[in-house]
């Protein structure tokens, strides 16, 4: 695995997905990629938890 470079669907702005972060979601189980840089994920989540 490499790190990958991808843009947030938010903001725009390129973040990297790590080796790191890639083998995390692998062992989770997750199968989609972030869509969101971090920043904007913790936005969003924040925008969350005050509904």
């Amino acid at each position: 695995m490499t790190d990958k470079t991808l843009i947030c669907k938010d903001c725009g702005k390129e973040f990297v997905f790590t080796t790191g972060e890639q083998e995390f979601y692998k062992e989770k189980g997750f199968e989609n990629v972030p869509v969101r840089c971090n920043d904007c994920r913790r936005a969003k989540k924040q925008q969350n938890n005050r509904r």
